[in-house]
């Protein structure tokens, strides 16, 4: 697995602490913020091979900030974005989809799934 740049998109400090606890000891550099507002600003400041965006958070929630980080210009916008929830109906689904997410992760978050979700989108 090559090192990848990802930003995680996480409200919740003890989610936050895994995620980069785990994603580190894999070689991965990681970002974080706290809320969709943060993760649009985030993506124009940086380049991320994948962001790892939670649906519910505070200012700005997932969908919305998945919306806004597609109509950016430039590579911004094609940054994969993987859905990382508690919701699973097939209506949630189709609104990850439909705003432009490229998978989705369920919580609590099975690192085997979120793995697979990264060399999915990523092509690794």
């Amino acid at each position: 697995v090559r090192p990848l740049r990802i930003l995680v998109a996480e409200d919740n400090r003890v989610n936050q602490m895994l995620v980069v606890a785990v994603l580190g000891k894999k070689g991965h550099t990681v970002d974080v913020v706290s809320n969709g507002l943060e993760a649009v600003e985030a993506v124009q400041r940086a380049p991320y091979d994948v962001v790892l965006m939670d649906d519910q958070m505070p200012e700005m929630d997932g969908v919305s900030a998945t919306r806004a980080i597609r109509a950016l210009d430039g590579p911004a916008a094609r940054v994969p974005i993987i859905a990382v929830t508690g919701n699973v109906l097939a209506v949630d689904r189709a609104r990850y989809e439909g705003a432009g997410m490229s998978d989705y992760i369920t919580k609590p978050i099975d690192f085997a799934a979120l793995g697979a979700a990264i060399a999915r989108c990523t092509g690794g």
